[in-house]
């Protein structure tokens, strides 16, 4: 009687052929990866130092093996179908959890290395994380931290795909992709001089402020939006003086004038210990719905550094905000 057991096999539909998991481990996936994130064979190629062909190849090999098209081909370049995104978040997931193991192996050697991958708006990146990071490496030296200032869009997305391990941020609602480690209120005020005429009020609302000469972030903003849907709202017409991508001018131009800018406590933390300016509260409702958040990776396992440091974060906010 022939023996019942068998090697494993892969069950799949009638006219199929089995999927070949190696394809998933082999340089396919690392010149599939540059294609997406460059946009074109040709760019990827040149970034690989490899023939375009060289990559046509690897990505007809992958979409062959996986019996689908990953890519929607265009005039301008390539992108992502809803299967690459897929395979796309498979590799980055592998790629990040190879770096957090090895991490692992060398904290059981004694070596507490590591890197942290920061991505903070600009309220954040230009002194509170500096000051957080600085303070962390008094009990943990050997950990090195890149932080990079980008957009809100910009912070999320660099999160998503792992190039930054930690995003902070501020946000209105939850995003797809990304899981909110700490969420904390970070309400805006009204920025000014310190002997400017509204400095001593406890609270303000948008209709007192507008009065005054207005220093604003750029329209593409998602505090100069806010201010957008309140101002109209209530009918109010915003028309400021000084506009700026850039929230740290508006705050030394305010604090030089008669002029009122807008931001949460945590950015303007220094100079107002510094008594450099005064930030009044703001009694409008849409002023009050905003969140500081820490963001990561969704279903991803941080390397011990980074989780370290969210907790760090954490404690620091709690204990100050």
């Amino acid at each position: 009687m022939a023996s019942s057991s068998r090697t494993p096999t892969t069950r799949v539909s009638a006219g199929r052929r089995p999927i070949n998991p190696r394809v998933l481990q082999e340089v396919s996936l690392r010149y599939f990866m540059e294609v997406a994130h460059a946009g074109s064979v040709t760019e990827a190629a040149a970034r690989l130092e490899v023939a375009p062909s060289a990559v046509s190849r690897q990505i007809a090999r992958l979409e062959r093996e996986l019996d689908t098209l990953l890519f929607e081909r265009r005039a301008r370049g390539m992108t992502l179908n809803s299967a690459g995104e897929l395979l796309a978040a498979h590799a980055r997931r592998t790629w990040l959890d190879i770096e957090r193991v090895t991490d692992e192996i060398l904290a059981l050697r004694g070596l507490r290395q590591g890197e942290v991958r920061i991505a903070a708006t600009e309220g954040f990146a230009y002194d509170f994380l500096p000051a957080l990071v600085a303070d962390f490496q008094t009990r943990s030296q050997g950990i090195r931290f890149t932080v990079d200032m980008c957009v809100k869009s910009e912070v999320a997305r660099r999160v998503r795909e792992g190039a930054a391990d930690i995003g902070v941020t501020v946000s209105l609602a939850s995003e797809r992709g990304l899981n909110i480690e700490f969420r904390h209120p970070s309400p805006i005020l009204a920025v000014m001089a310190t002997d400017h005429p509204l400095a001593k009020r406890r609270q303000v609302s948008l209709a007192q402020v507008v009065a005054y000469p207005l220093a604003l972030p750029s329209p593409v903003s998602t505090l100069r939006q806010l201010l957008d849907i309140s101002c109209t709202r209530q009918a109010l017409a915003l028309d400021p003086v000084v506009t700026s991508d850039h929230l740290y001018p508006l705050i030394q131009y305010v604090a030089r004038s008669r002029a009122i800018t807008f931001c949460g406590e945590i950015a303007l933390r220094p100079q107002l210990q510094a008594k450099a300016i005064a930030a009044v509260a703001l009694r409008d409702r849409e002023m009050n719905e905003r969140f500081f958040e820490v963001q990561t990776m969704a279903g991803r396992h941080l390397p011990e550094a980074a989780r370290a440091f969210i907790n760090h974060l954490r404690e620091t906010v709690r204990r100050n905000f």
